[in-house]
């Protein structure tokens, strides 16, 4: 396997826990450094994982040991430290979104193009069993040919559980910038790039209310749409109807359904790596769950970072900057559009993803 590809991670908040719990002992990655804002989290997170050591930013980014830098800080910091990680001549991995302007994200992969260095970007758990098995029933010709697709997320409003919510509602934060990486991205798996998109957006209220923790009661103020929703026209004719909502209650509806000629599936949660797939047959009688036949088993956050490193530079990464960027400018133009009142145009595309061959844990592990 050659030696570790080193690593190094901004950001210790509650996410990093996820990828540190599939990165920081597989054999095939080196986690070098950890910063934080807080030295007390990257401190802590160090001291659990051999070989590691906790660093100031700058340090991070000159460790002659770290060849990816790993952003897990909050959107409106995803340019900035990308920016300088590219600058520093490393690879960079970000959590979704890849910015929160589609001009911030154009940049980034610009500059890594200009620098020689891979830009990645989650979410990946669309490489999980869940969406792949999915796409390889679609690919397969289970439903015949797709005709579209529905998306829908819809809850309440995350002030309810989050203690500090404060970045869901502004700009970077809203429910299709949360959440609609996850859904548009598994469209573009399931269905392939998007050519055009219609939106519509509205905002319940100015102002929410934390609900949990040690600000219980406090308002903050709404700086971005809270309900937003939109059709996706793909390049292959499908089109995708997507809902992210923080303003109502709940659903019945599957998150993704796929409708084809000859059939329907139902696609769990892009938001986990796995669940049940369904296919409702035409002229059939009833759902039928389909057995796991693509995807990282048991896979976790961070995977996409994996398959980023094991690609070394050799095939294009399945969770790479070119579809985080495609992903970005769909949800940019859906606003837009809500805000024109017109179509839009995309500008980018992205190569569909390769499929992801039905891969045991142990295998994807490194486990002899």
């Amino acid at each position: 396997m050659g030696d570790p590809h080193g690593v190094g991670i901004v950001g210790l908040g509650v996410i990093s826990r996820a990828y540190l719990d599939t990165l920081a002992h597989h054999p095939a990655v080196r986690i070098a450094a950890l910063a934080d804002l807080d030295a007390s989290r990257s401190a802590a997170a160090a001291a659990t994982i051999p070989g590691s050591e906790a660093v100031s930013v700058e340090r991070l980014l000159a460790h002659p040991d770290v060849q990816t830098v790993l952003n897990l800080t909050i959107p409106a910091a995803h340019f900035d430290l990308s920016r300088a990680a590219i600058d520093a001549g490393k690879n960079v991995y970000v959590e979704k979104p890849l910015a929160v302007t589609f001009a911030d994200g154009r940049s980034i992969l610009e500059r890594a193009a200009s620098a020689g260095v891979h830009v990645g970007c989650a979410p990946d758990t669309v490489l999980g069993t869940g969406t792949q098995t999915a796409r390889a029933a679609i690919d397969g010709g289970l439903i015949g040919r797709p005709m579209s697709a529905t998306a829908v997320m819809i809850t309440a409003g995350h002030e309810r559980w989050h203690p500090h919510p404060d970045f869901y509602y502004t700009p970077g934060g809203g429910p299709l910038f949360d959440m609609g990486p996850y859904y548009i991205s598994a469209l573009i798996h399931l269905l392939g790039p998007v050519r055009a998109v219609v939106g519509a957006a509205s905002r319940l209220r100015s102002e929410r209310v934390i609900g949990s923790g040690p600000r219980t009661g406090e308002r903050i103020p709404v700086e971005v749409d809270t309900h937003v929703t939109g059709v996706l026209e793909h390049v292959d004719g499908a089109l995708s109807t997507i809902t992210t909502s923080f303003d109502g209650t709940t659903t019945t509806a599957a998150p993704i359904e796929v409708h084809g000629e000859t059939g329907t599936l139902a696609v769990p949660d892009p938001n986990h790596f796995d669940g049940e797939v369904r296919h409702f047959a035409l002229g059939g009688a009833e759902w039928r769950a389909l057995e796991p036949r693509a995807g990282y088993a048991e896979s976790g956050r961070g995977i996409g970072l994996l398959d980023f490193v094991l690609a070394d530079g050799q095939r294009p990464p399945r969770a790479g900057g070119d579809v985080a960027l495609h992903v970005l400018e769909t949800m940019t133009a859906l606003l837009e559009s809500a805000a024109k009142g017109q179509r839009i145009e995309l500008t980018t595309t992205a190569r569909r993803p390769d499929a992801v061959p039905l891969t045991a844990a142990k295998e994807w592990k490194g486990v002899s």
